[in-house]
């Protein structure tokens, strides 16, 4: 599946959870995702959580923060 075909699982909507990105068709935001994903569930977990979700839409969640943060400049909070 390509990046785009990835990125097209993911929508926002002023409409829903406030505008956040969320995979297509669900309330389920990027960021919850990833947190679950940063708190140790596994995609395996995930999947059988939540009904009708597939592992592109854990793979498009990624991919989003990836190239969110593409762009992004940091700097350092202490000297």
């Amino acid at each position: 599946m390509s990046n785009q075909q990835l990125l097209s699982r993911i929508t926002t909507n002023s409409e829903v959870m406030l505008g956040k990105p969320v995979i297509k068709d669900t309330r389920l935001t990027v960021e919850y995702i990833l947190h679950l994903l940063a708190q140790g569930a596994s995609i395996a977990e995930i999947l059988e959580e939540y009904d009708g979700l597939v592992e592109a839409d854990i793979r498009a969640c990624l991919l989003f923060a990836a190239q969110s943060l593409e762009s992004t400049t940091f700097m350092p909070l202490t000297v």
